[in-house]
């Protein structure tokens, strides 16, 4: 039974670190409370445990305006996150777990703003029947989490624009993100804002929960354990290296011919090349394709790989940059 509810927010925007609090929060939780966990990211796409970060997100080009991927340990699609998206999570035992309990919620928190929030099938929540609230979910025998966002005021051009893949063709094992229509709840209430949220959570945590509040500071935390969870979460190891085998295609045409390179990749490295080409420079394809063999599946890794010696060197390396 749940005799305690306790709320944190995160005043840190890093997408490693936070993860890595809502990890220890979920196994150190005690066996009668709940804790609510309030947190933002600033421009990051995070991946289901076992998706497969390629196919879902342009990589290069978020890495390049500054931006995160991260890895969680729940399942679902890639998300988008910036400054306009409220995180919420629901740390507790097990055998406290009530996804109907969790979910009023954030349907009390929407109907204190003044709006109507309905749940939609198992994993999202909808206002005048756009989806603004994709959830997932986590469990390790003893404890669980469900955790989701709150979209108040997202830069939707850079959601599409990240969570958009190249036009590499992928083939992989790992799981699709399903895209869903979504809305800023700003756009239905140009009152709400991500501080007027976080109000009305608390508010109906509390209401739903009905338990006195505590509040946990960083105080109360182990911040060694909980740095050693960010270094993993930081890792290109855990967001690039996970074994999910897959196949990629990357073809263009030049003055000088045609090329396709195609990769296998497995653990975030090359563990097969194949390059055809009809170029009237037969060596093509015998002098790259052992080039990329151990390579990290990175475009500045494959292109540092083109041989220099190569005529058309300086081609190939800007066909691997703008296809990756």
């Amino acid at each position: 039974m749940i005799n305690k509810i306790k709320l944190y927010e995160s005043n840190s925007f890093d997408p490693y670190l936070n993860l890595a609090t809502e990890q220890y929060l979920m196994e150190t939780v005690e066996e009668d409370a709940c804790i609510l966990f309030l947190w933002q990211n600033q421009n990051t796409v995070v991946i289901g445990k076992n998706q497969n970060a390629w196919k879902e997100c342009r990589t290069t080009l978020l890495s390049e305006e500054g931006g995160f991927l991260a890895r969680r340990l729940s399942g679902g699609g890639a998300v988008f996150h910036d400054l306009g998206n409220l995180n919420f999570t629901f740390l507790l035992p097990q055998s406290e777990y009530d996804l109907d309990r969790q979910f009023s919620v954030i349907a009390e928190a929407v109907s204190l703003l003044g709006l109507k929030g309905e749940r939609s099938g198992r994993n999202d929540v909808l206002a005048e029947g756009r989806k603004f609230s994709g959830n997932a979910f986590y469990k390790n025998g003893k404890q669980a989490y469900h955790h989701g966002t709150l979209l108040i005021d997202v830069d939707m051009n850079k959601l599409g624009r990240y969570l958009n893949p190249s036009k590499a063709k992928l083939q992989a094992k790992g799981v699709d993100s399903v895209r869903s229509r979504v809305v800023n709840l700003k756009e239905l209430s140009p009152a709400v804002t991500i501080e007027t949220m976080k109000d009305a959570m608390a508010k109906a945590f509390a209401k739903v929960y009905d338990k006195p509040m505590s509040i946990l500071t960083d105080a109360d935390f182990d911040h060694d354990a909980i740095e050693q969870l960010r270094q993993r979460n930081a890792s290109w190891e855990w967001n690039y290296g996970q074994k999910l085998p897959f196949t990629i295609e990357m073809e263009e045409r030049f003055p000088w011919g045609s090329i396709q390179i195609c990769l296998q990749v497995e653990n975030g490295l090359v563990v097969s090349s194949k390059v055809y080409s009809d170029s009237m420079d037969w060596s093509v394809s015998p002098v790259l394709e052992p080039a990329f063999l151990g390579c990290r599946f990175e475009k500045q890794a494959l292109q540092a790989a083109v041989p220099a010696h190569m005529e058309n060197a300086e081609d190939i390396r800007q066909m691997l940059a703008a296809q990756m």
